[in-house]
This record gives structure tokens, sequence and C-alpha cells, in this order.
């Protein structure tokens, strides 16, 4: 009977041996430890009868048991506030298991997390690295998450990228990845990935990262998905676009906290998911949780920064907003100012209260944040009810600061006021004044571009909109065109124009189309009437609109010049009929510049089916706009 018990024993002993590297520290402990267990419950009645070779086998084979009762040791380094306290006990002649010496090391890095001198003094202390060696020692005992949070540890200490014991933390991480939780990798990912790529271990992160992905899947807490999102989404194109459907999956779950985190983080990161952005917008519309004013500011930027328009998104925090508007701050205002003007969202109560926002707090508010709600104001052609005190502020400011700005910043200031229509002479001197515009030599960056062509439009206000305005005026060789000016892609609408007029007038020479004009706007077509409404060959009379007329000709006596013009969907404000405030300008520039319009919005368009309608529309579109100048 004893020597069938030590066979058993023995057997069993040896398959936990053999199984050992197969299985995690923890899983090998509870093996060996049901293995001892048995032993030493079959084989403590006849211990006496046992060999003495066995009784040495049994003696060596003693293990840890995986999880130990707390002991003294474990109270003394969670209460600890000192380093000394914690190195101290490496002499005190307590019992340390497996862990403590990992624990301790965590509990140091917390100690010392704000204080880099003595960190630098800790790693240069003989026992810190025999608390190293010890760990190290051990490290294939210590437990999943314990070990995870050492190595985040090591690494906040600023041990150096050539320790010995840090590489061996590593490599043990590495060689448990797939045994690892996916909470332990998400806590690794979220606290080290920017330790990882600045200490040089990009292999061990980048291993990281696929094993996130690969096992996505095991997602299943709304905490964890947001903060993956806002830690390691930009590290990994893969893994957020897995971390995206996640988010998909559990945005039900998701408090205001949490849909807030995941906008600003797609915002930040550009990334224009419009399913998982359609999701947020329902359950921000549907639940009834309350916004708090940063919350409601944040969304108000992340929806700005997408371009996602959502009405009825955009309508309750506008209405949750204006409540809160007397306790913003100046910056406040003008950032949500800009975040609803990015949206062409012109909600006229709250732009009101952001403007008597800025009466009221006159002396405090700086010009930068002034800088931000004229643009924004021009963007959505907004007028404040104390149209006179807000503007005679913003002069008032501009006296003394405008030429402080940056010189791009201050073409689009002026280019703001002349939009609103609010320009004074100096400031127009102070942009067109050669020593001035000749900072912009004509670069080919969009940023470039755009600046040069607020001149030109600045440039014609003054021209057409201030007649009493003496210069000085851009140069004639500013005025020219330039390529880019025309090189857009062609949108269905404008095809289709084109092609409807071609057929109207029959004959080449009796129109142009995409005229590129001095004052900075391109005319979708043009043409010439005589007194009868007859058409008159283009080309062969003078054009003041253009900086290098073809003819030569006057204008006969009664001629009428007309512009064609399409206005696309992103040129009115969101859900209105009203067009945003540089095309507001454009109508009035053309106007003042002698033509009649002949407006083609895109919703009067659509409605046409055939090309006889097409036709059909444009005539009495034109005939309305002779009309109307004759009636004046």
């Amino acid at each position: 009977m004893a020597a069938r018990l030590v066979k058993r024993c023995t057997c069993l002993l040896r398959e936990a041996t053999r199984l050992a590297p197969a299985v995690s520290p923890v899983g090998q402990l509870r093996l060996a430890w049901g293995a001892q267990k048995l032993l030493t419950s079959s084989a403590t009645s006849s211990s006496s009868r046992l060999p003495g070779p066995l009784s040495e086998l049994v003696e060596k084979e003693q293990v840890f048991t995986p999880y130990p009762e707390r002991q003294e040791v474990d109270q003394l380094i969670e209460k600890a506030t000192r380093p000394e306290e914690l190195l101290e006990l490496l002499g005190g002649g307590h019992c340390l298991h497996q862990n403590h010496a990992a624990l301790m090391l965590i509990q140091l890095s917390r100690l010392l997390s704000e204080k880099p001198k003595d960190k630098a003094l800790l790693l240069q202390d003989a026992r810190f690295q025999q608390l190293l060696h010890l760990v190290n020692s051990q490290i294939t005992a210590v437990w999943h998450g314990t070990l995870v949070k050492l190595l985040r540890s090591l690494y906040a200490l600023g041990l150096p990228t050539t320790s010995k014991e840090l590489r061996s933390v590593e490599q043990e991480v590495r060689w448990r990845m797939r045994r690892l939780k996916y909470k332990h990798l998400a806590f690794l990912a979220e606290s080290s990935a920017t330790y990882m790529q600045e200490q040089g271990s990009r292999e061990l992160l980048a291993e990281l990262l696929v094993h996130l992905e690969r096992r996505w899947a095991e997602i299943d807490d709304s905490r964890m998905v947001v903060a993956m999102m806002m830690k390691t989404g930009l590290l990994s194109e893969s893994l957020m676009t897995r971390l995206e459907d996640k988010c998909l999956e559990l945005v039900e779950q998701f408090g205001p906290e949490e849909l807030r985190k995941v906008l600003v983080t797609l915002a930040a990161q550009k990334r224009r998911s419009v399913p998982l952005l359609r999701a947020i917008s329902y359950h921000l519309v549907q639940k009834p949780f309350p916004l708090t004013k940063g919350i409601l500011l944040d969304l108000a930027y992340a929806y700005g920064k997408l371009g996602f328009h959502q009405t009825q998104v955009f309508q309750r925090l506008a209405a949750d907003l204006l409540p809160h508007t007397p306790s913003l701050t100046s910056s406040e205002v003008a950032r949500c100012t800009k975040s609803f003007a990015f949206l062409k969202w012109l909600n006229l109560p709250l732009f009101e209260a952001f403007a008597q926002h800025v009466l009221d707090r006159a002396q405090n508010v700086t010009l930068p944040h002034l800088y931000n709600m004229l643009l924004a104001f021009a963007r959505v052609n907004f007028h404040p009810e104390r149209e006179d005190s807000f503007f005679s502020l913003v002069h008032e400011k501009l006296g003394s600061e405008l030429a402080g700005l940056e010189p791009a910043m201050q073409v689009d200031v002026v280019w703001a006021l002349c939009v609103l229509r609010q320009a004074l002479e100096a400031e127009l001197q102070a942009v067109l004044h050669p020593e001035f515009h000749t900072q912009f030599p004509g670069g080919e960056s969009p940023k470039d571009q755009s600046t040069f062509q607020k001149l030109l439009h600045i440039n014609a206000t003054a021209q057409l909109e201030h007649p009493e305005y003496t210069g000085p005026l851009l140069p004639a060789s500013a005025l020219v065109p330039r390529p880019s000016a025309l090189d857009r892609k062609v949108t269905p609408l404008q095809k289709e124009l084109q092609e409807t007029l071609k057929g109207l007038l029959g004959s080449a020479d009796k129109g142009s189309f995409m005229v590129a004009t001095q004052y900075g706007w391109v005319l979708d077509a043009e043409v010439l009437l005589d007194t009868d409404s007859q058409l008159l060959p283009l080309r062969a009379f003078v054009a003041p609109h253009l900086a290098l007329p073809p003819g030569s000709q006057p204008l006969p006596t009664g001629a009428k010049r007309l512009a064609f013009l399409r206005w696309e969907f992103p040129n009115f404000n969101s859900r209105s009929k009203d067009l945003l405030g540089r095309f507001v300008m454009a109508r009035r520039h053309l106007l003042a510049a002698g033509f009649l319009l002949v407006d083609v919005p895109y919703y009067e368009w659509l409605e046409l089916k055939s090309e006889w309608q097409k036709s059909a529309y444009l005539k009495d579109k034109m005939r309305k706009a002779v009309a109307e100048e004759l009636a004046k």
C-alpha cells in the first residue's frame, strides 16, 4: 500500500514539473500546490514508513503558495511614506515572498512620482540595486497584475535602457503576453506606451499593439475602450479602427463623460467615423442626462473640428449653453463661437448672448479673443443687435493693437470687418500699404493663397464700397488672377449650368465661363445684353472688372452686364437659405461693380428635371434681373 502511494505521488510531481513551462506561474503554483496537498494529506499517516531518499525528494519539491496570506510586511509596504522605510525592509529580517520586492518597487515609484532629484539619488543607492537584483531573481514567480505594474514603475523610476533588470522584466512580459488578461495589456498600453517609445522598447510596444488588436473582442468595459482610444489610438491605425467598432457596440453604456472623451479623441486624431458619430449623436439627443458646461464646450469643439452636422444635437448644445453664458470666460466664449461658426450653425439667441458677454466684460477682452469672434461672426454673417456698441469696442481695441498682430492675422481681422461692412479707412490703409502687402510674395501653400485672396477682397471693398477712400491700393500686377483661382474640381451643378448656358448662347463669343475678376471672385458665366436684351459679343468691349481686358470698345448705351453665380450646398449656413458672410460680400462687390446678378442656388436647380426646364429657368432669371434693374 505504501509503495503504491509513493509511486502515485512521484508520478504526480513529475507531471507537474513537465507541465510547468506551458502554464502561467500562477497555474504552475496551483498545480504544484495540489500535488503537495495530496502528498501531505496522504502521506502524513504513514510518513514513518517512507524511505529516506523519498523524504528528501519531497522536501526538495517545496513550492510557494500562489495567494499567501497577508503578512505584516504587506502593511508596511502599503503604509510607507518615505523611500527609506521601504529600503529598510530588506535588512529588517522580514520574510519576503516573490511579490514583495516587486511591490516595494511599485510603491517607490509612487512615492517619487514628482521628485526627479530623489529618483536620481535612489538609482545610486546600493539597497535599491539589491532590490532590483532580488526582483530579477524571482521574476518568473511574480503575478501577472504585479508584473505589468512593475514594468510601468521601472519606466517611471527612470532606469537606463541598458539596465539588465529592466530588460529582464520586459522579456518576461513578452513571454507571458498571450497569457495576460486583456485588462493587463490595456493597463500596460495606457500607462507605458510613451515610456516604451522613449526607452527604445519599440519591439515590445509593437508586439503589445498586435495582441491588443487581435484580442479586441475581449473588451467588455466602456471605461477600458475609451481609455484605449485616448492613449493608444494614435499608435496603430488598425487598432483604432477595432476600438471604434467596439465603441460602437458599447456606446449604449456610455455616460456623458465617456461620450465627451470619445468625441474629443476623434477630433484630436481627425477621425471622422460617421457610424460612431451618428450613434453618439443619437444618444446625446435621446438620453436626458445633464451636460455640464465643460462637456458642452468640448462637444461643440469636437463637432466643429470634425465638421459633423446633426441639427438636434446643435439645438440641444445651444439651448443648454445659453444659461451658462454669464459664467463663461472670454476664452470659452471665443472658443465656443468659433466652434459653432465652423459648423455654420447660427443660433441667434446664443450669438446675441456671446456679443453681450463681450460688451459686459469689455475691459477684460483681449484682441486674440476678439479676433476669433470677428472671424466667426463674419463666417455666418452675424450682426449683433447692439452693433454700434460692439464694433466701437472692436475699433477701440484695434486702434492700438492691430499692428502688433502677425501680418496674416491683421489681414484676417480687416477682411472680417469688410464682410460685416465695418472696416474703417485707417484699417484698410494698414493692410493695403505697399510695405505691408509685399510681405506676401505669393506662396503656393493654401494658407498663403487664402491670405492673398483676402487681400484682393479688401482691395475690392476699398474700391467699390468706400468712395471716399484715397489709397493706397494693390498694384495692377497683384490683381492678375493666378492659375490656382480656376484650378478647382468641376461640380455637377457647375457642369450642368455651363452646358445649359452654352445651349442658350448658341455662339462661343456671346459669353464667357469661369471669369476670374480683379476683385478676387470667380464668375460662373458672364454675358452682355443690349437695350433689347439681345446678346452682344463680349470680348469686343472693355471690361473694367478684369485685370487684363480683351477688348477696347466702350459699352453701348443701355448695355447690361450679367453675371451668373451658382450657390452650392456648402455656401449656405446649416439648415438655412442664408449665404455665408464671404458670399454675401461677393454679391455686394459684383453689384457695386455694375453687374446684374443671376443667382442659381442648388435647392432650386435640383427641382429642374429636364433640359427644357433648366433653359426656361435661366431665361426667366435673366428677365427678372433686367426687369428689377429697369424698375429702379
